[in-house]
């Protein structure tokens, strides 16, 4: 392949049961082994941890952001006939090439996309349509369909590293863990990291006897739970590092009072922390919009482009020279349709774009093979990459991990989006 003001609202009932922040605050839970301490919880081996020679950052646009409109096909003329209300006019679009153009409101990321540090594949998404939210996802994060093993794909390319952290998968969210980190490597999940602490260990224990007494009660315990407290443990004293990290961006970073921007802050501090994390999952919600997407004036893909772009472009300040080992992949679980409804805004759709940043991306460009758009009512964007060749060029270029262990059964076709793929 070659380079190529209302009020939000929840829509679907199998979705609207999720909040930005998910279905669970403070304390945590996640399948398998897990105990919980403070804010977060830890599936952690004690093994000391390393430093991380690269780090992938994974937001997911929950609720299924509509790629036609962060990334515009402005050459294809259906685009326009089929949205006469919401279409992007040509001539607001940023980044511009024959065929397509950014969003407006991702303005923020237009400087690392010139310096080449940013890029767009069009047209990714599944083998196959899947339009349920919760299946859809659950399909995109475990990446091996047919399997009745649920087994995320960071979880299999954590488990290609012999030599891995304790640390090294980490979810930076107050929400449940996602399905791409289930399985049975170690993870961690947090949504507070100055909050990373054994329960027991607050202001009333002066003397630190409370930790001392569980570390007795678990010390030697053979039993599943047991090794998981001993693990808690060390999680949370090779954590430390992170904890003493400012708080305070570097490099006159400036990120939005948003969810996401809070998020991203804190995954800057996990890596600036380099207590060996090499995987970091982040969530930014409130992406289905079946009303009120708006126009170029106003309307939820206004705000919610302006802050995904806003809190990307400030972890990169952020980070500084730090970014030059962190690479950043923003997916979907599906599109939308091509043709608004009478909402101002777009059903369940098919294909959609990815967007990837930082190290090791051939940025500056879009990728993709463009299957052309039909202005029929039930129209979508077909997908003509599968967005595990896209994931496969990332993981291969800057893990060197297998793509046929973290892809069981999956033939990656050429994106060359990624340097050496």
């Amino acid at each position: 392949m070659t380079p190529m003001t209302p009020t939000p609202r929840a829509c679907c009932a199998e979705y609207a049961a999720v909040s930005r922040r998910g279905l669970l605050t403070g304390a945590l839970a996640l399948a398998g082994t897990s105990t919980v301490l403070g804010s977060a919880v830890v599936t952690a081996s004690a093994a000391a941890p390393r430093p991380a020679a690269s780090v992938l950052v994974v937001v997911s646009l929950r609720g299924a952001a509509d790629g036609l409109s962060l990334v515009v096909p402005h050459a294809d003329p259906a685009y326009y006939e089929a949205r006469p209300r919401i279409a992007i006019p040509s001539d607001r679009l940023l980044a511009k090439d024959g065929q397509f153009g950014l969003h407006p409101q991702l303005a923020p990321l237009v400087p690392m996309w010139t310096a080449g540090k940013v890029a767009a594949v069009h047209a990714t998404g599944l083998p196959a349509p899947n339009r349920s939210h919760f299946a859809a996802m659950e399909e995109v994060e475990d990446a091996n369909p047919g399997s009745t093993e649920r087994v995320g794909w960071l979880n299999r390319l954590i488990g290609t590293d012999d030599d891995r952290s304790p640390l090294q998968g980490f979810n930076m969210s107050e929400s449940i863990l996602p399905a791409s980190l289930y399985g049975p490597q170690d993870v961690m999940s947090a949504g507070d990291i100055d909050e990373v602490q054994i329960a027991a260990e607050d202001e009333w224990d002066h003397d630190g006897g409370r930790r001392r007494s569980l570390e007795a009660m678990w010390g030697r315990n053979t039993t599943t739970l047991g090794r998981a407290m001993r693990a808690t443990f060390a999680a949370v004293d090779n954590f430390g590092p992170v904890k003493e990290t400012s708080e305070t961006p570097a490099h006159g970073a400036a990120y939005p009072d948003s969810d996401l921007g809070r998020a991203m802050a804190s995954v800057a501090r996990v890596v600036r922390g380099d207590v060996g994390v090499e995987v970091i999952t982040v969530d930014q919600g409130d992406w289905d919009m079946h009303s009120d997407l708006g126009t170029v004036e106003w309307g939820r893909m206004n705000r919610n482009a302006k802050d995904f772009a806003s809190a990307v472009a400030a972890f990169y300040t952020d980070l500084g020279a730090l970014g030059d080992k962190v690479t950043l992949v923003a997916l979907s679980e599906f599109g939308r349709r091509v043709v608004e409804n009478a909402n101002y805004g777009l059903d369940h759709g098919y294909g959609n774009v990815m967007f990837l940043a930082g190290a090791g991306v051939k940025g500056g460009t879009y990728y993709g093979t463009w299957p052309g758009l039909s202005e029929d009512l039930d129209s979508d964007l077909m997908v003509t990459t599968d967005y595990r060749s896209v994931l496969s060029e990332v993981v291969a270029s800057r893990f060197g991990a297998s793509t046929a262990t973290v892809f069981p059964g999956f033939q990656r076709e050429r994106v060359g989006v990624m340097l050496g793929q």
